[in-house]
């Protein structure tokens, strides 16, 4: 029997992004670790024989100083997807002039170096509105990628908040992020978004495990993985166990931090996790990988979508959001 599909996609948050969440000062003059990441990734995902969806921030298409390594993503065979251009988790505070200029100006920069036509969206910190799914449809995007469907979010936002050095404004700025309980009501499974004029937006949700609806991205395996392997690996086997059960093709998210350490971005060693270092990452990235593997057949986030499109899917009315 043929295995289901499932999707890869890495968020592609740059050094200035982490500290702009973080709050720390330095991060407007955009420092960056795509020189090193990106090399570091792509020989990782080479090894794999894997091709994924790379989910972009337009401010650092704009520079030129990314904008080798940014081709190199395409040239061995990657997609590319919109991050918003500049990757604020806020985005459910914008108005719909804003939303528009946020994915113009990222569609522009990515096209100029690049020369593909973003067709997928993830919003930073799985931030989205309403009007930002019009805005899509608006614009012809495929698929929103940004829920998160688990009962977490605020348990993550209170721990955001405190360890990151943000001011009282900063914090009701974001006051959203991650967002509410309610979403862990909303499906695992992808669905389309009911809009107005009985257009409709395909959504496809960062999976996480099904009934249960607690995270199983890299990011929480890496830090099982902190205390046991044999912990990540049982972690890991219920998600997959979960999903085939319940007939749930992952969408399966990463982080560049999930793959690189302290060692190689100092800059950013107050972030957990970043005392493994880049090769232990790298090995455990690996193991999951394969496990992933021997269940799904992993693809980017086009193939999937075109799969799921073939398919039956339920629809849930924007106004009930």
């Amino acid at each position: 029997m043929s295995k289901k599909l499932a999707s890869v996609s890495l968020d592609l948050d740059n050094q200035w992004t982490y500290m702009k969440i973080h709050g720390d000062e330095g991060w407007d003059e955009y420092p960056s670790y795509l020189d090193v990441f990106v090399p570091h990734v792509l020989k990782a995902l080479d090894e794999l024989d894997l091709k994924i969806t790379f989910f972009v921030v337009g401010k650092d298409a704009t520079m030129e100083e990314n904008r080798e390594y940014l081709q190199e993503i395409v040239r061995r065979g990657h997609e590319i997807g919109n991050h918003s251009f500049n990757h604020e988790s806020w985005l459910q505070n914008y108005t719909r002039e804003e939303l528009i200029e946020e994915l113009a100006t990222t569609e522009k920069a990515i096209e100029r170096v690049t020369g593909q036509r973003t067709t997928g969206f993830r919003g930073p910190g799985f931030s989205w509105s309403p009007t930002l799914l019009e805005v899509l449809k608006e614009r012809g995007y495929q698929y929103d990628a940004s829920t998160l469907p688990t009962y977490l979010g605020p348990i993550a936002r209170m721990y955001y908040f405190w360890t990151a050095k943000l001011t009282k404004e900063e914090k009701e700025e974001r006051k959203g992020l991650f967002g509410s309980f309610k979403d862990g009501l909303r499906p695992v499974k992808p669905y389309y978004w009911k809009l107005e004029n009985d257009e409709s937006l395909l959504e496809l949700p960062v999976t996480t495990i099904p009934v249960v609806k607690t995270p199983f991205h890299f990011s929480y395996l890496l830090f099982l993985s902190g205390y046991s392997l044999a912990l990540m690996d049982l972690y890991l086997n219920i998600a997959i166990r979960m999903c085939k059960l319940t007939g749930t093709a992952p969408s399966y998210l990463l982080h560049p931090l999930d793959l690189i350490g302290g060692d190689q971005v100092p800059e950013l060693k107050f972030f957990p996790g970043m005392n493994i270092s880049s090769e232990r990452k790298i090995e455990i990235f690996m193991r999951v990988m394969k496990k992933l593997g021997k269940h799904f057949e992993l693809v980017n986030m086009s193939q999937h979508v075109a799969q799921i499109n073939k398919q039956h899917l339920p629809v849930r009315d924007i106004a009930t959001a």
